[in-house]
């Protein structure tokens, strides 16, 4: 059995940190350092492999529309496995969602990043 324990963002592993404060503040060149070379991202189910597709991904995902990110749930699945839920406002169709970053780390990298609506 799998037991979810809401942490509070500092103790989240430096490279999930690193990670999120790039990526929120829209710096795609820092935020995709943290992935592994063979790294996958998956958002809303379009898959991004290797960091040069991962990088072109975090650029342009989001451009055309303005919006603030709050960080608000944090949940350590086990050493490698961490989901963090991110609130997004902003001028996108509907305005508020709420976006669960499973991400898979190996060696202090990002292996895996799957982004999907809250709960799903």
């Amino acid at each position: 059995m799998t037991h979810h324990i809401n942490l509070r963002s500092d103790p989240l592993p430096a490279t999930v940190r690193g990670f999120l404060a790039a990526h929120v503040v829209r710096d795609a060149d820092t935020a995709s350092s943290f992935f592994a070379e063979d790294a996958v991202a998956i958002d809303q189910g379009e898959s991004f492999r290797g960091r040069e597709q991962i990088h072109a991904f975090l650029r342009d995902a989001g451009s055309e529309f303005e919006y603030t990110t709050e960080q608000i749930a944090a949940a350590r699945i086990n050493d490698d496995h961490w989901v963090v839920t991110l609130r997004l406002e902003g001028t996108f169709p509907g305005g508020v969602a709420e976006l669960d970053y499973r991400f898979t780390t190996r060696e202090d990298l990002v292996t895996e990043l799957v982004i999907a609506n809250h709960g799903s």
